[in-house]
């Protein structure tokens, strides 16, 4: 595989930073011990820290020659609120605490790459390595950008990337305008009458009656949403009652509406407390309905996309690199960064035949260690080229 040789030497101890940080998970803004190690790291390679972005988010900056150009690559750093399965001997070590996501070997390849230029400094400008807390729904890029994010480390464009289960290793994605989701939330609450489980014609069960929303709302993709236009709407959680025989007042459901168009967008927010409210009156109930949006779709820069493109091919070799590919429904923070400055996220292959293929959020996904001197030389070749002497 062609890595810096100087990075493939570091294989193992790559591996033994990423394997360090999957056993000790943090949730997002509570990112502590992760935000330290990475903190005295990059010190120890005589890189400037700046910590406290966003709680437990930090920036290293690295300069070398006179240049005042600028770039920002960015990793997350927080686990899932899930309890991992796996019995490997790096599994978490906290219950309900889980890197389900890959964001261990995101921050260890940023770490790989921060050394690398840091021991040879091959380059003519300023790099910031932004390390971000609560990218999992706290939004931590919102937050760092908001707090002044680029305006107290000005970068030229910034760019991100995430592991790719559905592509082989040795292949990175660098497309062109969207290649991710809005990501919205919702919290439907829906009040009937309570009762005896024996005499439900004396109640007016928000169960059933949850029952229906589920399946109506179905009906806003199905049916109300142009086939051509791209949206999800996931009734991921139901919750009523607390006991066998006992027909509950209430009901939770809670969910997810993913799109790509802002007017879809809109449309979906506009139809979901119809559609409720309707379903509600037919059953001579009533519901609260608390929308709230998230992310913004990541929409990469094309300048960027192509810059990023260039740098994979150098690395990978033509044709390894895809410049066009659908974009994913998932949502993802980096949109804010790219919202403020040229961005382009990147997505690496990591699937090795059969192995490496479980679906991130699962609880028996691993990131793959393979592609940590994938990752790290990456970073550093696309540095290098942007920076170049």
């Amino acid at each position: 595989m062609p890595v810096i040789n100087r990075i493939a030497a570091d294989a193992p101890l790559l591996t033994e930073w990423r394997r360090d940080l999957h056993a000790h998970p943090e949730l997002g803004l509570e990112e502590h011990r992760t935000s330290q190690v990475v903190a005295e790291k990059l010190a120890s390679w005589g890189i400037e820290v700046t910590r406290g972005l966003a709680g437990t988010g930090l920036v290293g900056t690295l300069r070398a020659g006179t240049s005042t150009r600028s770039i920002g690559i960015r990793a997350d750093m927080d686990c899932l609120p899930m309890t991992e399965e796996n019995d490997f001997p790096h599994k978490s070590t906290t219950p309900g605490r889980m890197h389900a996501c890959g964001h261990d070997g995101h921050t260890t390849m940023l770490l790989g790459a921060a050394k690398y230029l840091a021991e040879t400094r091959n380059f003519d400008g300023t790099v910031h390595f932004i390390f971000q807390p609560a990218e999992e729904n706290a939004g931590g890029g919102r937050i760092m950008v908001e707090e002044g994010l680029f305006q107290r480390f000005p970068c030229d464009r910034v760019y991100g990337a995430h592991n790719d289960t559905g592509l082989p290793v040795g292949t990175i994605t660098a497309v062109a305008g969207s290649v991710s989701a809005a990501s919205d939330r919702f919290i439907i609450t829906l009040s009937g009458r309570g009762g005896h489980a024996a005499r439900p014609h004396m109640t007016i069960d928000p169960v059933v009656l949850g029952s229906h929303v589920v399946l109506a709302l179905q009906t806003i993709v199905a049916r109300r949403t142009d086939p051509l236009a791209s949206a999800v709407v996931s009734i991921t959680q139901f919750h009523a009652g607390s006991a066998h025989n006992v027909i509950p007042d209430t009901a939770m459901l809670s969910g997810t509406v993913r799109t790509l168009r802002p007017e879809v967008q809109d449309e979906v927010e506009r139809l979901i407390p119809q559609i409720v409210n309707a379903t509600c009156a037919a059953h001579g109930a009533t519901a609260e309905i608390d929308y709230k949006r998230g992310y913004p779709p990541v929409v990469n820069d094309a300048d960027a996309a192509e810059r990023a493109a260039r740098a994979g091919e150098k690395l990978l070799g033509m044709g390894k690199v895809l410049r066009e590919r659908p974009p994913t429904m998932g949502g993802e923070d980096f949109s804010y960064m790219a919202q403020a400055v040229p961005g382009c996220f990147v997505r690496i292959g990591q699937a090795e035949g059969d192995r490496f293929k479980t679906q991130v959020h699962h609880p028996k996904y691993d990131f793959n260690d393979n592609i940590l001197p994938i990752g790290a030389s990456y970073w550093a070749t696309l540095v290098e080229q942007e920076l170049s002497k």
